[in-house]
C-alpha cells in the first residue's frame, strides 16, 4: 500500500527546497551530459555491429562476446576504483575515468579482428569500472536520501536520452559516412566521433564540480550550512544498518541478494541496448537511418515514464512497488517481442514497454541501498552491487549471440530475460518495507 506522506511548509522548508534545487541545478545537469556519453560510448557497439561485422567477418557470437567482455574488465576494477575514489576525491578521480576511456573508446575504431575487438573492449571496461558507481556515491554526498530518487532519476534519463540522440546520430553517422571518407569506414567514424567528446567533458569536470557541500564556492555559507544539516540528520534517520564496513559487505547476504536483483534489471537493459538494432532489422527494416530513428522510440517512452516513476517513489516515500512495477513491464514486453518477433509493429510496441520498464528499474533500485548499507560501507558496497550486476553486461550479449547464432531468431533469449525480470519481481518484493520506503 502507497501512503502519500504530508511535509507542512514553512519558510524554513521553502528555502531548504529552494537551495537543493540550487544544488541540483550545478550539479546534476553536467553529470546528466557525463553520463549521456558513458552510456552512448558503451552501446554504440550495437549500430557498429551493422556494418562492422561484414566488414571484418565477424560472427554474431563474437560480437555477443566482444560486447560482453567490456564487462568483465569493468567487473574486475569496480571495486578498486571505487574505493581509489575515496583517497584521490570524487572529481578528479571521475574525470581521469572519463578522459582514458573517451580515449580508449575512439581507439575502437582500429579494431581489426576478432582479438583486438576482445582486447580493446576489455580495457575500456576496466577503464570505466569506477564511473557510475562513483556518480551515485557522489550524489548521496549532496542529496539525502529523500530526495536522491530525483536526483537519481534526473541523471540516469541519459540513458533513454542516449537512446533518443544516439540512436538517429548513430544510424545518420553510419548512412552519411557510407562513402568512407578520409578512408576510414563509417564504423569508425562512429566510435572516433562519439569517444572524443567524452575527453573534453572530463576535463571540464575538474573545473565545474566540487568534491563535497563544504567546498562548494557557489553556495553562500549559510546554504552550505543547511544542506550539510540536511544530510547530518539523513544519517542520523537511517535505519539500523546491515552493514558498516567491507568486510561486513562481504559477508552480507542481502548484499548479494542486492547484488542478484541488479543482475536481473540489467540483464534486459543491456540486452535491448545490445541488440535493438538487430531485432529492429530481422523485422524487415535495413535502411540504417529508418533503424536508426525507429530504436529511438522504446528510449523516449522510457525517458519520460523514468522521470514519473521517479517524482512519484519521491513524494509516496515508496520503493518497492515503484521497482517491482517497472520490472513486470520488462517480463511483459519482453514476453511479448519474443511471442511475435515478425512483427515491426507489435514488436516494437512490446519492446518499447520493455524498454520503459528495464531503464526505470535502473535509479528505482539504488535508493533500496541506504537500508543495507552505512556511509562507511557505501563505496564499497555501491561498487560490489554494481559489479554483480553488471555481470549481466557480459551475459545477457554473449546469450543473446550464441541463441541467435544457434536459431537465427532472437525469441527464446527474449523469453529467457523475461523470466529473469520476473525473478527480480520477487526479490524486491521480499525486502521489509520498513527498511525501504523512505
Amino acid at each position: 500500500m502507497m501512503h502519500a506522506v504530508s511535509v507542512a511548509s514553512s519558510p524554513a522548508v521553502d528555502r531548504l527546497d529552494a537551495t537543493f534545487r540550487k544544488v541540483a541545478g550545478r550539479v546534476v545537469p553536467y553529470i546528466f551530459v557525463c553520463y549521456l556519453f558513458n552510456y552512448l560510448d558503451r552501446v554504440n557497439v550495437g549500430f557498429a555491429k551493422l556494418d562492422m561485422l561484414d566488414a571484418l567477418h565477424m560472427s554474431e557470437r563474437a560480437y555477443g562476446l566482444g560486447a560482453g567482455i567490456f564487462f568483465l574488465g569493468y567487473i574486475a576494477c569496480g571495486v578498486p576504483s571505487n574505493l581509489m575514489l575515496q583517497r584521490v576525491g570524487a572529481r578528479r578521480w571521475l574525470a581521469m575515468i572519463m578522459v582514458v576511456w573517451g580515449l580508449l573508446s575512439a581507439a575502437q575504431m582500429f579494431v581489426a579482428g576478432p582479438a583486438s575487438f576482445y582486447l580493446l573492449r576489455f580495457v575500456t571496461g576496466a577503464a570505466e569500472a569506477g564511473f557510475f558507481p562513483g556518480l551515485v556515491l557522489y550524489l548521496t554526498r549532496w542529496f539525502p536520501s529523500a530526495r536522491q530518487g530525483r536526483a537519481l532519476t534526473l541523471f540516469m534519463a541519459a540513458i533513454p536520452l542516449s537512446g533518443v540522440v544516439g540512436g538517429p546520430l548513430s544510424g545518420w553517422m553510419l548512412a552519411h559516412f557510407a562513402r568512407a571518407p578520409g578512408g576510414l569506414a563509417a564504423w569508425q567514424w562512429l566510435f572516433l566521433l562519439q569517444g572524443l567528446p567524452t575527453v573534453v567533458l572530463g576535463l571540464g569536470m575538474l573545473v565545474l564540480l566540487s568534491d563535497r557541500v563544504e567546498q562548494a564556492a557557489w553556495l553562500a555559507p549559510e546554504e552550505r550550512a543547511a544542506v550539510g544539516e540536511a544530510l547530518r540528520r539523513d544519517r542520523l534517520e537511517q535505519p539500523k544498518q546491515l552493514a558498516d564496513g567491507f568486510g561486513a559487505v562481504l559477508r552480507n547476504p542481502a548484499v548479494w541478494m542486492l547484488g542478484l536483483l541488479y543482475f536481473c534489471i540489467q540483464a534486459g537493459v543491456y540486452a535491448i541496448n545490445f541488440w535493438l538494432p538487430t531485432i529492429i532489422r530481422s523485422s524487415g527494416i535495413h535502411d540504417a537511418a529508418t533503424i536508426g530513428w525507429l530504436s529511438a522510440v522504446p528510449y523516449l517512452a522510457a525517458g519520460l515514464f523514468m522521470i514519473v516513476m521517479g517524482r512519484s517513489a519521491d513524494r509516496l516515500r515508496e520503493r518497492r512497488w515503484h521497482l517491482a512495477v517497472p520490472l513486470l513491464m520488462a517480463a511483459a514486453g519482453l514476453a511479448v517481442a519474443a511471442r511475435f518477433p515478425d512483427s515491426l509493429a507489435v514488436a516494437l510496441g512490446a519492446l518499447t514497454v520493455a524498454t520503459a520498464g528495464a531503464l526505470t528499474g535502473l535509479p528505482m533500485f539504488w535508493p533500496l541501498c541506504n537500508g543495507y548499507l552505512s556511509p562507511a560501507a557505501a563505496a564499497g558496497g555501491l561498487a560490489l552491487i554494481n559489479s554483480m550486476g553488471q555481470l549481466a553486461g557480459f551475459a545477457s550479449p554473449y546469450l543473446v549471440g550464441w541463441i541467435k547464432d544457434a536459431t537465427q531468431r532472437t525469441d527464446g533469449a527474449l523469453a529467457l530475460l523475461a523470466a529473469m525480470a520476473v525473478l527480480g519481481v520477487v526479490l524486491v518484493l521480499r525486502m521489509p518495507a520498513s527498511r525501504v520506503n523512505r
